[in-house]
C-alpha cells in the first residue's frame, strides 16, 4: 500500500468517526438549558436559558419558561435582550408559601420571549435573576416551550429520570447544592440579592442584571470524549499501517 493511499484512507477513516462523534453530541446539546446547571440552597442566582435553533427551515420567534409553584420564588428579574419583548406573569399560588420574607401567595408562573429570531446555526441566552432558592428540594425543573417561524411548538417538559438517564424532551433543570458552611447561601451564587427586601407580593423587577458567560459543563464533556475517540482510532490506523509501509519498502 502507498504513503498516500495510506494517507487517505486515515483521512476518511478520521473525518467518519469524527462525523460519527459529533453526530452522537450535537442531540445532546441542541434542546434549551438552564446555566449555569447548579445553585446553592437559600441564595439568589442568575441563570440563563440557552436557547439553541434546531431547525435549517426556520427560526426560533418565542421562548416560554414555566416557573414552579410548588416550591416558588419571592424575586424574578430580567434582564432585556435586544430585539426581543419580555412578559412576566404572576399568579395565585395553589397555597401560600412561608418564607423569612413573609407570607407569599403570588408568584411568578411564567416569562415568554417573543417578537424576535434566533436563525439557523444560532442560540440565544435568556437571562433572569431570581431567588430566595429553596432548601426543601435538590431541583428546581423549568418547563420551556420553543416556538419556530414555521409555527412548530417544541416543548422541552420531561423531568429528570430516577435512574439519572436523559428524557426524550428535558426540561431545563436547576440543581440545588446545600449552602457552604461558610454562609447561609444568600448571594453564594451570582451576586443577585435584592439590594433591599420588598414585599413578597410585589410585581417583578424588570431592572437589568450582570450578564452571564457560563458553558455547558454537559455538552464539553461530550464534545472531549468524542475528541479522544478520534485521537484513538487515528492511533491505531498509524500503528496498523506502518509495518504496512516496512514491508513494502
Amino acid at each position: 500500500m502507498s504513503l498516500s493511499h495510506a494517507c487517505r484512507r486515515l483521512a476518511a477513516l478520521t473525518a467518519g468517526v469524527t462525523a460519527l462523534t459529533l453526530g452522537l453530541a450535537l442531540p445532546a446539546l441542541a434542546h434549551v438549558t438552564i446555566n449555569p446547571g447548579s445553585a446553592q440552597q437559600g441564595g439568589f442566582t442568575k441563570v440563563a436559558f440557552r436557547v439553541p435553533n434546531e431547525r435549517d427551515d426556520a427560526s426560533t420567534t418565542k421562548l416560554e419558561v414555566t416557573f414552579p409553584t410548588d416550591h416558588p420564588l419571592a424575586f424574578v428579574s430580567v434582564k432585556p435582550v435586544p430585539g426581543w419583548d419580555v412578559k412576566v406573569v404572576e399568579g395565585k399560588l395553589p397555597k401560600p408559601i412561608t418564607t423569612e420574607y413573609g407570607e407569599l401567595t403570588e408568584a411568578v408562573t411564567k416569562i415568554t420571549w417573543s417578537g424576535g429570531k434566533i436563525d439557523p446555526g444560532q442560540f440565544q441566552e435568556f437571562e433572569v435573576s431570581m431567588g430566595a432558592l429553596p432548601t426543601d428540594t435538590d431541583q428546581l425543573v423549568f418547563p420551556a416551550t420553543q416556538t419556530y417561524s414555521g409555527g412548530e411548538v417544541v416543548k422541552w417538559a420531561d423531568e429528570p429520570k430516577a435512574d439519572g438517564s436523559e428524557p426524550e424532551r428535558p426540561a431545563p433543570t436547576l440543581k440545588l447544592t446545600p449552602a457552604s458552611a461558610e454562609g447561609d447561601g444568600h448571594g453564594a451564587s451570582a451576586s443577585a440579592t435584592p439590594s433591599a427586601a420588598v414585599p413578597a407580593s410585589s410585581a417583578p423587577s424588570v431592572a437589568p442584571v450582570a450578564a452571564s458567560s457560563s458553558e455547558s459543563s454537559d455538552g464539553t464533556a461530550r464534545l472531549l470524549g468524542g475528541a479522544g475517540l478520534v485521537l484513538g482510532l487515528v492511533g491505531l490506523v498509524i500503528g496498523a499501517l506502518g509495518p504496512r509501509r516496512g514491508r513494502a519498502s
